[in-house]
């Protein structure tokens, strides 16, 4: 395999965000009146927004429309990331540490507005020639869309990259694409066995994401 580029995830791997996002979505879906089911957090996990916002509106709330419910739930991500934003630890000295071996690329499910918030108060955002929401993109992870976007952004096969994910959509995602990948699960919402089982390296942390270990994967 003849590594071009190395593309990493967001949500997860750079910032501890999912319970933010979860605590934010539970609390618009309690003022409206709904209900929020065993399995809502981690069948949210990798759809874009149009996706998360539709399944919200049809099937946890009603009165609301899918485009009400992006606006305000984005509103207050936002508003949490500007009072605090939960980076995780060597986030940044990892990105620093990948982008000195290659090209970097992002795939995200968080929306472009988000993406931009983050890749800018961690200041890593000119490290990043390519960056994708599944916004952007016909179908949110578990599908490869996004991460097909970002290679040919980067004019790169994705069978050329690795890629850094933590949840079973996401493993799912960049492993349908064609690229190997690095799992590097959160203890609060590991991935199922059947998706960390596609991982080709699993890290415990981001202090584990070596050249050593890139070059290991991409062999």
């Amino acid at each position: 395999m003849p590594l071009q580029s190395i593309v990493f995830d967001l949500d997860g791997v750079l910032i501890d965000s999912e319970p933010v996002w979860e605590e934010v979505r539970r609390a618009y879906v309690a003022e409206h009146g709904g209900r929020w089911l065993p399995d809502t957090q981690e069948r949210m996990m990798g759809m874009s927004t149009d996706e998360w916002a539709g399944y919200i509106a049809s099937d946890l709330v009603d009165g609301q429309s899918a485009d009400d419910v992006a606006y305000a739930v984005i509103d207050r991500m936002s508003q949490r990331y500007a009072a605090h934003l939960p980076v995780l630890p060597g986030a940044r000295e990892a990105v620093h540490r990948m982008a000195e071996l290659r090209p970097l690329g992002l795939a995200s499910s968080s929306p472009r507005a988000l993406i931009d918030i983050v890749l800018g108060h961690l200041g890593v955002d000119a490290l990043f020639p390519a960056t994708v929401s599944t916004e952007e993109v016909d179908q949110g992870k578990p599908a490869p869309d996004g991460y097909l976007t970002v290679a040919a952004q980067l004019n790169v096969r994705a069978a050329d990259c690795v890629a850094i994910e933590d949840s079973s959509n996401g493993l799912r995602s960049a492993h349908a694409a064609g690229m190997r990948v690095i799992a590097i699960p959160r203890p609060a919402h590991p991935p199922a066995p059947d998706a960390l089982a596609l991982a080709a390296h699993v890290a415990d942390g981001l202090d584990d994401l070596t050249a050593e270990v890139i070059h290991k994967v991409a062999k």
